[in-house]
């Protein structure tokens, strides 16, 4: 399936700074209400549903035998045409 970025954003940030940005995502979610991402002439709102599949991967990239890179991704996903439903999201 084809993938469009509807909105993408890096750099380097202090701990803090990102830890406020999931907070106010996190709050968002708490809410029920649309989610909206801006950076610089970038913008997109999105509505997630009570439902959506949540994924977290813990990566680590580069040679085997050399230091290479690590992250942590978390992902919100669900289907366009899902419409509201009961129910909450439970992250644990």
């Amino acid at each position: 399936m084809p993938e469009k970025v509807l909105f993408e954003t890096e750099r380097v940030q202090r701990r803090e700074d990102v830890a406020t940005y999931l907070r106010t995502v996190a709050d968002k979610l708490d809410d029920g209400g649309p989610i909206t991402l801006e950076s610089g002439d970038q913008s997109v709102t999105m509505e997630p549903p009570a439902n959506v599949e949540f994924e977290v991967k813990a990566e680590r990239e580069g040679p085997t035998d050399a230091p290479g890179e690590l992250s942590i991704e978390f992902e919100l996903e669900w289907d366009e045409d899902t419409s509201g439903s009961d129910g909450s999201l439970n992250i644990k």
